[in-house]
């Protein structure tokens, strides 16, 4: 009998947990934000900047930005299958987001303590222009991502 690589394995693992939890993620999905990549700690997530998305100087509002950043979080750290929340985090904006930008947050496992862990992500246009750096301290809590059918 083969046995699968542990990294495969794992890569597996990241990939049924996110698709179980984009199956549940509705804000996510009304914000346009799609998958791109997802492994063991980390995640990648493109989001349009659409028209209801600009604020009063007409570039793309705080809150969409770091509702990207956020989600490519989450969808790092809970790349093992195990319930992981955000405990904190901040956010940095370095440059503004614009109607039509397809904005990109890559989320990087910086270190995993326990239950305890920090991400960075980085969001950038199309160009690979820099809009915001974000850090995330993750707390794992009771459970796993994929919910088990009745």
């Amino acid at each position: 009998m083969h046995k699968e690589h542990p990294i495969h394995a794992a890569q597996a693992l990241a990939e049924a947990a996110a698709a179980s939890m984009l199956s549940r993620d509705n804000a996510t999905a009304a914000m346009g934000i799609a998958l791109a990549d997802v492994g063991p700690g980390h995640a990648r997530m493109t989001m349009t900047v659409r028209a209801d998305m600009l604020n009063g100087h007409q570039t793309c509002h705080g809150g969409f930005i770091f509702a990207l950043a956020d989600s490519a979080f989450a969808f790092a750290c809970n790349s093992y299958n195990l319930n992981t929340v955000g405990a904190g985090c901040t956010i940095d904006y370095l440059a503004p987001g614009r109607e039509g930008d397809v904005l990109t947050a890559h989320a990087v496992e910086q270190a995993l303590a326990g239950k305890s862990g920090v991400y960075d992500v980085k969001v950038s246009n199309q160009e690979g222009r820099a809009i915001a750096l974000f850090r995330g301290k993750s707390i794992r809590v009771a459970g796993e991502v994929i919910q088990e059918q009745a």
